[in-house]
C-alpha cells in the first residue's frame, strides 16, 4: 500500500470516524476504530492516519497507543512522523512511553519539547538518559532550556516537578490598561490562565490577581489596589500529595510555586493536580496489594520482580502460622472437625482485619488520622470489632453446632471468633499507625503484618481454646 491511501476499503469506511467519538460505552477503545487503524497501519496510510489520528486529543491518542500492539505503536509513530503529538506521551504508562522515546530521534523530541507544556516537557524528559536529556536541552533556546532545567533539579513527586513555569507576571504599580495591554501584546504567554501573580523586582511573590477581577476594573487602577494576597502559595519542594491536598481543601484552579526565598518559579494548575490525585489514588491501591509501581505493559520478568519481596515476607509470616498449628497437631488428629473450621477464623479475621487497614492508610494518606483523634479512632475500630466478633462468632458458632452435632464445637468457634475479631480490628489501626511513625510507608507493609497478625491470632486462639476444653472436660 503506499502513501497515497489507494486501498481497498470503502470511502465510507475511511470516514466512519470523521468528527465521531472513539469510546465504547464502557469507556474502552471501539474494536472498529481499533481494526481500521490496525489495517491502515499495515498498509502503511499515513492518508487515514493523519485525518484520523493525528487530530486526536492528546488523552485519545494514549488510549488508542495503550490498546493497540506493541509493534503496531512503534509504527505509528514513525508513520505520522512530525505530526505525532508527543503530548500523549504523559499519557501513557512509563514502560510504553520509553519505548516509544527511545525510537525517536533526539531532534524530533527536542522540536515537539519546544512547542509544549513546561510540565510536560518536564514529564517526558524526566524518564530518559542523562545522556540523551542533555542532547535534547541542548538544542532548544536558552530560555527555555534554563526553565527546564530548574523543574528538573527539584526531586522526583514534587510541585516544583509539576509544575508549569510559563505564567504572568506583573510588577504592583501596573495599571489595570497596562496589564491588559501586556496580555494582548506579548507572545509568550500561556495558553490558559485564571490568574496574574504580582511580582517585586527580585520576583518575589507579592499577591494575585484573579482574570476576572482585572477585567471588571477600570483601566487606570492600579494593581497593588486590586491584588489579594496570596496565603495558599506552594513551596517547590513540597509533595505533591500536600500540595494536591491543598488544592483539595481550598478549592484552587492554581496555585503559585515558590522557592525557599518567597520568588515566584512557575504555578501549579488544577489539571496537573487531577493526575496527581489519581496517581496517587492507584499507588497507594498497588501497594496495598503489595506490587509496588506495577504498571500492566510492564513484561513478566517486571511483574514478577515487584511481587516477589513481599510475597517473600508472606511466606515467612505463613511458616510461623503454620508452626502455631503444628503446636496442636495432637488435637487436630483426634477432633478432625477442628481442622474443618480452622480457615473460617482465619479467614474472617482476615477480611476484617484488610477492612479496618484500608480505612487507616486511606486516613493517613489524606491526614484525616493524626495524634489528636487517633484515640478515639482506636476505641471505635475496637467496638466494631467486638460488635461484628459477637455477630458473626454467634452466626458461624450456632452453623457449626448444627453441622457437627457438638455445642462445644460451636461455643469454641464463636470465642475464638471473638477474639480474633477484635486483635484484626486493632492490627488494622495500630500497624499501620506504627509503621507511619517509624517513617515506613504504611501502604507498603501494613498488609503482610495484619494478616500474619489474624492467621496466627486465629490458630491459636482456636485451637488453644480447645485443647483447653477438652483437655478439662
Amino acid at each position: 500500500m503506499s502513501d497515497t491511501g489507494d486501498d481497498d476499503r470503502s470511502s465510507d469506511e475511511i470516514a466512519a470516524f470523521e468528527g465521531s467519538d472513539i469510546y465504547a460505552d464502557d469507556g474502552s477503545v471501539r474494536s472498529d476504530f481499533l481494526m481500521h487503524v490496525g489495517a491502515a497501519i499495515a498498509d502503511r496510510d499515513t492518508i487515514y492516519l493523519r485525518k484520523h489520528v493525528a487530530g486526536l486529543h492528546a488523552s485519545e491518542l494514549g488510549d488508542l497507543l495503550e490498546a493497540i500492539q506493541a509493534e503496531q505503536r512503534l509504527a505509528l509513530v514513525s508513520l505520522l512522523g512530525k505530526e505525532f503529538d508527543l503530548a500523549a506521551l504523559t499519557e501513557v504508562d512509563e514502560a510504553i512511553r520509553l519505548d516509544i522515546v527511545e525510537h525517536l530521534p533526539n531532534e524530533q523530541i527536542a522540536e515537539a519539547i519546544g512547542e509544549m507544556d513546561s510540565d510536560d516537557a518536564v514529564y517526558i524528559l524526566e524518564d530518559l538518559d542523562q545522556e540523551d536529556r542533555e542532547e535534547i536541552l541542548a538544542k532548544l533556546p536558552f530560555t527555555e532550556r534554563v526553565r527546564l532545567r530548574r523543574s528538573l533539579d527539584y526531586p522526583e513527586s514534587t510541585a516544583g516537578r509539576r509544575m508549569q513555569t510559563e505564567f504572568v507576571a506583573v510588577p504592583p504599580f501596573w495599571t489595570v490598561g497596562q496589564t491588559i495591554d501586556y496580555m494582548r501584546e506579548d507572545e509568550d504567554l500561556p495558553d490558559s490562565f485564571t490568574q496574574i501573580f504580582v511580582i517585586d523586582p527580585t520576583f518575589k511573590l507579592l499577591g494575585t490577581v484573579d482574570l476576572d477581577r482585572v477585567l471588571r476594573t477600570k483601566r487606570s487602577v492600579k494593581i497593588d489596589a486590586i491584588m489579594r494576597d496570596t496565603s495558599h502559595s506552594v513551596p517547590a519542594e513540597m509533595d505533591q500529595e500536600e500540595a494536591a491536598q491543598l488544592f483539595e481543601q481550598y478549592d484552587l484552579l492554581s496555585a503559585a510555586v515558590v522557592d525557599d526565598n518567597g520568588r515566584l518559579v512557575g504555578v501549579l494548575t488544577i489539571d496537573d493536580v487531577v493526575d496527581v490525585i489519581q496517581e496517587e489514588a492507584e499507588e497507594d491501591l498497588l501497594r496495598l496489594s503489595g506490587v509496588g509501581d506495577e504498571e500492566l505493559s510492564d513484561s513478566v520478568v517486571e511483574a514478577s520482580r515487584s511481587r516477589v519481596p513481599w510475597l517473600f515476607v508472606n511466606s515467612m509470616t505463613a511458616c510461623i502460622s503454620a508452626s502455631v498449628i503444628g503446636l496442636f497437631d495432637a488435637t487436630i488428629q483426634q477432633i478432625v472437625a477442628l481442622a474443618i473450621l480452622m480457615p473460617i477464623v482465619a479467614g474472617m479475621g482476615g477480611n476484617a482485619g484488610s477492612q479496618t487497614m484500608t480505612v487507616t492508610v486511606r486516613a493517613l494518606a489524606t491526614r484525616g488520622l493524626d495524634i489528636h483523634n487517633a484515640p478515639r479512632i482506636i476505641r471505635r475500630e475496637a467496638g466494631v470489632g467486638l460488635l461484628n466478633g459477637m455477630i458473626f462468632g454467634s452466626f458461624i458458632g450456632l452453623v457449626a453446632g448444627f453441622w457437627f452435632q457438638n455445642v462445644h464445637i460451636g461455643g469454641i468457634i464463636a470465642t475464638a471468633m471473638l477474639i480474633n475479631m477484635m486483635a484484626a480490628a486493632l492490627a488494622g489501626i495500630l500497624i499501620p499507625l506504627l509503621l507511619d511513625k517509624s517513617g515506613a510507608d504504611p501502604a507498603v507493609s501494613s498488609a503482610v503484618f495484619v494478616t500474619a497478625v489474624t492467621d496466627i491470632t486465629g490458630f491459636f486462639s482456636f485451637l488453644g481454646i480447645a485443647t483447653w476444653w477438652f483437655h478439662v472436660t
